[in-house]
């Protein structure tokens, strides 16, 4: 099938059958077992894994199998199989992504909301869509554009699951639980990563690893007059700045740890170099800074560097503090904040972890009672690339998008990659995404660009085609 005929076949699917699901799926609030600890009582992930696996089935794909598959006291996964033919029948490409979801998050702009799908011309606005409803229709039908080209394919795996915005801690489970179905994989393929621009096909090298945890501070049992204990009773936010001040550098952001602290490859550098020079400011201009807020760096490369092969510290909640409007002169109890820092794709993290729990509780100051809770997984650094994998991806991208195919690492994690990496460590990884500039997954306004994603479903059959020829 030529380039035309087959972005023809894709689009038609996307406009007729992916983005109106999509839509329904959008209104789910299935938020990850992290934030929803109700889940099973709720039942909004059940609906949204009935709505997916219902559209899975549906699909005209000869030999298509798909399966819900839910073992006691674990989230579901949606498992879909495709029977192999040619030359590679016996291999296995594996499909991955999720469908679980992040939080509603404020700042939302008027007219949009996470649970109310909105379209405005190539972008559908809505929690999950681009993060990461659309994989498992767009893995299916770019099956659906081999079967009707007629041309062979390896043994194609597709599992879905529900637990990779809370850490995957149910995947390991099931990818051991399901070990003899799975078999090897000699090609994996996730749809859950980001891209540079909306130009061109985007692959990912690397992935931070993560560290997450709360840091409690507490300095009383209960809460007293700030004019009778201010200057006596040490402030638990006070505190909880100069345990902060042991891991960051308060005027750059410097991770001073050096369990947190790893090399950048030459090759990922070079990479950096290349992808800069398509980007340009864009890589840090397209963040909504407030008023006159610079970001760390302008040196374009620097940035790229930065959000994929640095350590970062980011406060993302907090607890013991009482709104703005109704704090009264109190001298709180107790602080506690959530952290999460991100670990560089080739650290340690339960290395990294331990190091800084350690920093943060040893010697209190004041003696204060300091805790702080936390787990870990670890980045990802891609293997290299095989000659034909460099080839297909380059003709995919000029094929469906008209321009080069580049690389760089994403700062955001994806635990399944790592926990792959090491189990099949012959694989060749196709790791790509729709979330570019603007898109803003996990935060207010997310949207799906649905051109990307139609580009990227005909790119992933090219590549699945180009794996059974190689």
């Amino acid at each position: 099938m030529g380039a035309a005929a087959s972005l023809e076949f894709v689009g038609s699917v996307w406009d007729e059958t992916i983005v109106p699901t999509l839509t329904e799926y959008i209104r789910i609030p299935n938020k990850s077992p992290a934030f929803d600890p109700e889940w099973r009582a709720h039942g909004h992930m059940q609906r949204a894994v009935a709505l997916i696996a219902d559209w899975c089935r549906r699909q005209p794909i000869e030999g298509l199998k798909v399966e819900v598959i839910e073992h006691e006291n674990r989230t579901p996964v949606i498992w879909a199989e495709v029977p192999g033919s040619g030359p590679r029948a016996g291999e296995t490409v594996l499909l991955y992504g999720h469908l679980d979801k992040q939080p509603e998050m404020t700042g939302w702009a008027q007219g949009l909301g996470p649970w109310e799908p909105v379209r405005r011309g190539d972008r559908l606005y809505g929690r999950g869509g681009a993060d990461d409803g659309y994989a498992a229709f767009a893995s299916l039908t770019a099956i659906a554009a081999l079967k009707k080209a007629q041309l062979p394919h390896a043994r194609i795996v597709m599992l879905i699951e529900a637990t990779e915005e809370s850490g995957s801690p149910d995947l390991p489970y099931y990818v051991q639980a399901l070990a003899g179905r799975l078999g090897s994989s000699s090609l994996v393929v996730c749809l859950d990563s980001g891209c540079g621009n909306y130009e061109q096909l985007w692959c990912t090298t690397s992935l931070r690893g993560i560290i997450t945890g709360t840091l409690t501070v507490r300095v009383l049992t209960e809460g007293v007059h700030s004019g009778d204990a201010g200057g006596i009773v040490p402030s638990s936010f006070r505190i909880a700045r100069q345990l902060l001040s042991r891991i960051e550098a308060v005027d750059t952001g410097e991770i001073l740890l050096p369990a947190f602290q790893g090399e950048i490859p030459s090759a990922r550098r070079a990479q950096a170099k290349v992808a800069a020079g398509a980007l340009g400011p864009g890589i840090w201009r397209k963040f909504p800074f407030a008023g006159s807020t610079q970001p760390s760096t302008q040196d374009d490369v620097e940035a790229i560097l930065a959000r994929t092969w640095r350590p970062a510290l980011a406060v993302t909640g907090a607890s013991g503090l009482p709104p703005a409007e109704n704090a009264g002169n109190v001298l709180r109890p107790f602080t506690a904040l959530q952290l999460a820092l991100r670990v560089p794709p080739r650290v340690d993290a339960a290395t990294a972890l331990r190091a800084l729990k350690e920093a943060l509780e040893a010697s209190p100051p004041h003696g204060a009672q300091v805790t702080f809770e936390g787990e870990g997984a670890n980045g990802w650094d891609a293997p290299a690339l095989a000659p034909w994998l460099e080839a297909a991806l380059e003709q995919a991208s000029q094929r469906h998008f008209g321009k080069p195919a580049l690389a760089m690492g994403e700062g955001g994690s994806i635990p399944f990659m790592g926990m792959l990496g090491q189990r099949f460590p012959e694989a060749q990884f196709m790791i790509t995404g729709v979330l570019g500039p603007e898109s803003n997954a996990h935060g207010p306004n997310e949207f799906l660009h649905i051109p990307t994603g139609k580009r990227l479903t005909a790119c992933v059959a090219d590549v699945i085609a180009a794996h059974a020829a190689r």
